[in-house]
């Protein structure tokens, strides 16, 4: 693989002008082609054999005016006046001329009168109106109303389903890595260089996910989170490459030379780490959720581009930069002989201690590592709905509006569907009085039956809002005795309840799934089960603590506050699983440019311990910068409206952090200090199964040869 690394490198970085310009045919192809004939990203809630699914099927097929999009039009008089009549007449008028030919309810009053609920029933599912679309029309329809100086505002499943990204995330990300690649690279050349290559991956694979959308449903949310995780390793593979490059130039390589040989050895690093990611991604379709294979699809398309870019573009860019990605000082010295190093790096220094003291090294750190990770026994899983957006945006506001003028569980009605073919409908009233008699109740609407008379619709509104939790245990007394068979209940919250249900019971299908395959896949690279086995024990605490760091951060009012929500929230449904495969994959790409490195040196001194020491040191910064980078990328994420986005973000920048710190630079030095020889240990009988794909460059015997004749297999 790395001969073969090394001929793509060198042949981009002799033709350096062919490949910028295929790249820019490439991304000029990609980008028409997403305007023309790509989708738009967009939610579906589906979710095959639950019982919310079954009452949205009955609906479809027997009250279709009652299964399609849901939305809320919220008209409030700030000096607390009677909203008129009539206003609300003409405004009930245009609403129903919408496309999708709604069905628009009277409109009721609050206690209080100055505020009016008029909620909206399409025909179609939410997934037919294109991006802002509906939320624009209903704009449109109350803009009279505003004129008129009452306040409105939208709220239900058709208004929370649209979320404009803001770009200021990346922006702050972007800021940011360009300061710490300066920092660590020496000259603005070589920090914009991999800021480069990453937007121009980033440009190919967003194209890709909107191409995607066009023949497949892509989560509104997973355009961001691909671009977060494209961005940052992106920019982290980027940066190996050049950092190799630099090295190479630092000894008097031709540039050509330097970026073949960066691209064998470095490339090697980044194929690997790129595929444990990807690998890692395909647990999202073990979710069951088809939105959740979405992220899987995007995340796989962007980082799939950076791939490409990091492997085409870095030694055609690193070629046409020379000698300009060195220092000026370092540019006199090119040729000469090297200077004697005036003592160990304060890494090599660090590695050194660590292996002094192994054991008490492993134990400290594995301490902090169950420490951060304890509050993960406490989480709690809900999907996010309008109660925890920002204060500016309207879903809030109909919600706050909603929630003072009815009651909290107004903002989550749950929807009854009766099939008359198996309850008789004189049994209706007795239904609705056992449902009314529960004391998590607060009213009950008269049953609605269909034009056929084979089905009925009972909307049921809890006392507590739709995150409560006593909110849960009212949807589980209805379904465990409250109603009769042939009575289902679904609508928003009971839906969100099963997808929590589904996904919690789902992430242990989905963590032995991408554990297993990215175990196999360390084996077959690095011919040595043991470091396959500790990589993958090592990314467990990573991820452990990372679920307890978000978990103390989010379901605290201190730690939410921080991050601008109103108060503690539960942990979206969304982030663990999705966090998990995602994460499990970044983190393998410290494991594995630290381990290339090693089993580098490994190879050619057969010092187990020194090997460790020299690799450590010699990747230290790098690695270092690398996670800096990442960690800034993902905070700038934390910033993000979308209360998903912020958790993957404070999430992600704690796991990466954690990762590059305390796994790293301790636990990692320390074990294979403990386990010495043993790390490379390789048993006969799966040396010959094993193929042999050689990630390492240069000349001598196969790494397995060598391997046999130290290790003793």
């Amino acid at each position: 693989m790395s001969s073969l690394l090394g001929r793509l490198g060198g042949a981009a970085a002799a033709r350096p002008w062919r490949t910028l310009v295929a790249w820019l045919l490439l991304l000029a192809a990609a980008f028409a082609l997403a305007f023309t004939v790509g989708g738009t990203p967009r939610d579906s809630y589906r979710v095959p054999g639950t019982p919310s699914q079954a009452g949205s099927d009955l609906l479809a097929e027997r009250f279709p005016e009652m299964s399609g999009a849901g939305a809320r039009v919220v008209v409030h008089d700030r000096a607390g006046a009677r909203v008129p009549d009539a206003v609300l007449e003409e405004l009930s008028g245009r609403l129903a001329g919408l496309r999708g030919t709604p069905i628009v309810a009277p409109p009721v009053f609050s206690p209080s009168g100055d505020t009016a609920l008029i909620t909206l029933n399409y025909r179609i599912p939410v997934t037919s109106f294109e991006g802002a679309e509906g939320l624009d029309a209903l704009r449109a329809a109350a803009e009279p109303v505003e004129r008129g100086g009452l306040q409105v505002e939208f709220g239900g499943q058709l208004p929370e389903n649209f979320s404009a990204p803001s770009g200021t995330a990346e922006a702050i990300g972007i800021v940011a890595a360009l300061v710490i690649l300066v920092l660590a690279l020496g000259t603005v050349v070589s920090a914009g260089l991999p800021l480069i290559v990453a937007l121009a991956g980033l440009g190919l694979g967003s194209a890709v996910v909107y191409l995607l959308a066009a023949v497949t449903d892509i989560s509104a949310t997973a355009p961001t989170v691909a671009t977060m995780v494209g961005l940052g390793v992106g920019i982290d593979y980027a940066l190996l490459l050049v950092s190799r490059h630099v090295e190479g130039l630092r000894k008097g390589l031709t540039p050509q030379r330097a970026a073949a040989e960066a691209t064998a050895t470095a490339g090697s690093s980044v194929v690997v780490a790129g595929s444990t990611v990807l690998v890692s991604l395909l647990g999202l379709k073990l979710a069951g959720l088809a939105t959740y294979s979405s992220f899987g699809y995007a995340t796989f398309a962007v980082v799939g581009a950076v791939m490409l870019a990091s492997l085409t573009l870095v030694p055609a860019l690193c070629s046409l930069a020379g000698p300009r990605l060195l220092r000026r000082a370092e540019r006199r010295t090119i040729g000469k002989p090297a200077a004697a190093p005036a003592g160990p790096t304060r890494t090599e220094r660090w590695a050194r201690l660590i292996g002094r003291r192994p054991v008490a090294a492993a134990l400290a750190s594995l301490v902090v590592m169950l420490a951060l990770a304890a509050p993960m026994l406490a989480m709690r899983t809900w999907p996010q709905d309008a109660g925890i957006q920002a204060e500016s945006n309207t879903t809030r506001k109909a919600y706050d509006l909603v929630t003072a003028g009815y009651g909290p569980g107004a903002n989550g009605p749950l929807l009854v569907t009766v099939d008359l073919r198996k309850v008789a409908a004189a049994e209706l009233p007795a239904i609705a009085a056992r449902l009314q008699a529960d004391p998590g109740v607060a009213a009950v609407a008269p049953a609605l039956l269909n034009g056929a008379g084979d089905a009925a619709v009972v909307s049921v509104q809890p006392r507590t809002g739709p995150q409560d939790t006593e909110t849960r245990h009212l949807l589980e007394r209805m379904r465990a005795g409250l109603l009769p068979p042939g009575a289902e209940v679904t609508g928003v919250v009971a839906v969100f309840a099963d997808i929590s249900d589904r996904l919690a019971s789902r992430l242990w299908v989905v963590v032995p799934f991408v554990v297993a395959l990215s175990l196999i896949l360390l084996t077959l690279l690095f011919r040595a089960p043991v470091i396959a086995l500790k990589a993958a024990a090592m990314n467990l605490l990573s991820v452990a603590a990372a679920y307890g760091v978000m978990t103390a951060v989010f379901q605290t009012d201190a730690g939410a506050g921080l991050l601008g929500l109103p108060h503690s929230v539960p942990v979206s449904s969304w982030v663990p699983i999705l966090m998990f495969t995602v994460l499990f994959g970044l983190s393998m790409d410290y494991e594995v440019f630290l381990l290339s490195r090693v089993r580098e040196d490994w190879l050619a001194t057969g010092d187990a311990r020194g090997s460790v020491v020299r690799g450590l040191s010699a990747t230290g910064r790098v690695i270092s910068s690398a996670a800096a980078i990442m960690v800034a990328v993902f905070i700038g994420f934390a910033i993000d409206p979308d209360v998903t986005v912020k958790m993957m973000g404070v999430g992600m920048a704690a796991a990466v952090l954690v990762d590059a710190t305390i796994v790293r630079l301790v636990l990692v030095p320390a074990t294979m200090t403990l386990l010495g020889r043993a790390n490379w240990w390789l048993p006969a009988w799966l040396d010959r199964l094993l193929p042999e794909l050689r990630i390492e460059h240069g000349d001598g015997p196969a790494p397995a040869a060598r391997e046999r004749e130290r290790v003793g297999v």
